[in-house]
């Protein structure tokens, strides 16, 4: 399993990339790979409030729907927009496309979370 190293992880199979003061946060592709072809991503509200492990917003495919998760707490502060009409760019590059992006309350939480290789112990 290949994994991006500029990055965090989350067991629930998120991940999380801090930029700009702001943290990204998407789906891996062991994620979209057992999901299968998603058809919808929503239900993300800037200016939430979310704990960590909270309910972000759904992503649904033909086969399932999945809760999408706040990997630390903080302020969802803006949903990809792009997603809302091409879902399908997160089966096609999940680590490339974020989902939403999180004001984190605490930036240094994120090195709480799993590395590459610990992800990858859970995500088998």
């Amino acid at each position: 399993m290949q994994l991006p190293v500029d990055r965090k992880y989350v067991a629930s199979h998120e991940w999380a990339k801090e930029e700009g003061g702001v943290v990204l946060v998407g789906i891996t592709d062991f994620a979209q790979d057992q999901l299968g072809d998603l058809v919808f991503v929503g239900d993300f509200t800037p200016g939430t409030r979310l704990a960590a492990g909270q309910t972000a917003g759904v992503v649904e495919s033909v086969k399932a729907a999945s809760d999408i998760y706040a990997p630390v707490s903080g302020e969802l502060v803006e949903f990809n927009q792009a997603l809302s009409d091409a879902p399908h760019l997160l089966n096609e590059a999940p680590f490339d496309t974020w989902i939403f992006k999180l004001k984190a309350d605490n930036p240094a939480d994120l090195d709480g979370l799993l590395d590459g290789p610990a992800y990858a112990a859970v995500a088998e």
